[in-house]
């Protein structure tokens, strides 16, 4: 099956081993672009939190290289056959989606693709006001259990 991470980049250490054991099981796994940069030794996990923090965000990292972040995810979702939400702990949120990876599971939703949550769906908050668009996508929650896995 071709599964394509979505996920916070800030979560780049459990994208890595996430896709390993996927490979493991026979997968081919799509990853954001900037954590195969660090796999590929181009960067460090720890440079590009750096930037993130000094810049405020990740946009001048966007806009420093020639591939458009946003498009690639849609090509690499229509290219799948599902996506894996890695959805874990960042800035005291259980179970964190953020605005790129909600964009992310709307493609996978709009291409009729499995959408897979690697935790369960978060609990609304003042950042994520945005339950009932996860919870309407269907989402299959896996509960850490990369073996739930299927397409059928």
């Amino acid at each position: 099956m071709i599964i394509t991470i979505c996920s916070s980049l800030d979560f780049t250490p459990g994208i890595i081993e996430i896709k390993k054991k996927l490979e493991e099981k026979g997968h081919h796994v799509n990853i954001p672009y900037f954590t195969q940069k660090v796999i590929d030794g181009e960067s460090s996990y720890e440079e590009f939190m750096k930037k993130k923090e000094r810049d405020g965000g990740d946009i001048l990292l966007r806009e420093s290289i020639s591939v458009n972040l946003i498009k690639r995810y849609w090509n690499l979702i229509r290219e799948s056959d599902a996506i894996l939400v890695l959805n874990l702990k960042k800035k005291g949120i259980d179970n964190y989606i953020g605005g790129s990876t909600l964009m992310e599971m709307g493609f996978a939703y709009g291409h009729d693709k499995k959408i897979f949550l690697f935790n369960p769906v978060p609990k609304r908050n003042e950042r994520i006001h945005y339950v009932d668009e996860i919870l309407d996508m269907k989402p299959i929650i896996l509960n850490g259990n990369l073996d739930k896995i299927r397409l059928t």
